[in-house]
């Protein structure tokens, strides 16, 4: 019964009993500040990584290939020197399969010409920034601004903005005992076509 009550009132390994009870709270806000630091790398990686992909797109090969070589003074008759109306040819966006979602009467000319290297050329450059990049998670839009003309002889007739987009992306933090993850905002960069030939970009 002495010796109960001797450890009862004993105060050896307070201290430990303490730091075991901070231990943990200490672990998960030093992970926390790690974490944070990873977030914010990885965010820059990736919103980097879109310009790189906007930058390539404009001055690279056209994804939708129908739409570089399509002539609307031809085809659709419209006067030669004129904008290409949106009636004509509004958008098209490309994914890692297909070019189906597009408006305008010129689309059926144009959506089923996807060219798959100039769309994994824009992927690989890509994922030179952030590796974890696929193709399922980047999307190309052209998009008819009014620059251009019908019958252009040296390019495209639709000089178009094009809008590199980035979804789907996923944030592993290390502070979690089991598998999860934190979904990535999306990320989106916007150029107007330059050439749109080629497979070289600065």
């Amino acid at each position: 019964m002495r010796f109960l009550i001797r450890l009862l009132r004993s105060s050896e390994a307070a201290s430990s009993a303490e730091f075991a009870l901070v231990l943990p709270l200490l672990l998960v806000l030093l992970f926390g500040i790690i974490d944070a630091g990873r977030f914010m790398w990885e965010y820059n990686e990736a919103e980097k990584a879109t310009q790189m992909g906007a930058r390539y797109a404009v001055v690279t090969d056209m994804v939708p290939a129908g739409l570089a070589s399509y002539s609307f003074a031809i085809t659709d008759k419209i006067t030669q020197g004129t904008t290409v109306p949106t009636a004509n040819f509004d958008y098209v966006t490309c994914n890692s399969t297909d070019c189906d979602d597009c408006s305008g009467t010129a689309c059926d000319a144009i959506k089923d010409t996807r060219d798959g290297t100039a769309f994994q050329n824009i992927v690989t450059r890509m994922s030179y920034m952030y590796p974890q990049i696929r193709p399922a998670n980047v999307t190309v839009t052209y998009k008819n601004v009014g620059l251009g003309f019908s019958g252009d002889p040296d390019g495209p007739d639709v000089s178009t903005l094009v809008t590199v987009a980035l979804t789907g992306l996923e944030f592993h933090p290390i502070t979690c005992l089991v598998m999860c993850s934190i979904s990535m905002p999306d990320f989106r960069a916007a150029l107007t076509l330059e050439d749109a030939s080629g497979s070289a970009s600065n």
